[in-house]
């Protein structure tokens, strides 16, 4: 569903709070950047922060998402209630704003 709502998504992959796919996946026919142990190292980054600022949330408010913005890709991390997490990667030249409201547009139909 989010792969199929822009077509700069290159991956969308939901974790849960330990760090375990709970589905989704690379778009067919996209070459993979990171190695497989790069992309270990990502999820267990990722997972660190979104608990970090879990721990946060009292003081500055929940966060929606965050963006790692590189040369060669652009990584959201977009915090699904209080369990599940959801790495997507695009293009570097994908419309952040666009890719931002409607990954919340599906989060909050399928809610």
């Amino acid at each position: 569903m989010v792969l199929d709502s822009n077509e700069k998504i290159r991956s969308a992959t939901v974790f849960d709070e330990w760090g375990k796919t709970i589905g989704g996946g690379m778009r067919e026919g996209v070459e993979n950047l990171l190695s497989e142990q790069m992309e270990k190292e990502i999820v267990n980054i990722s997972v660190f922060d979104w608990k970090s600022r879990k721990g946060m949330s009292k003081t500055i408010g929940k966060t929606i998402y965050t963006l790692a913005d590189s040369e060669k890709l652009k990584l959201f991390s977009f915090y699904l209630g209080e369990d599940n997490l959801l790495l997507l990667s695009s293009e570097p030249d994908a419309n952040t704003k666009n890719i931002v409201d409607k990954v919340i547009e599906i989060y909050h139909q399928i809610k």
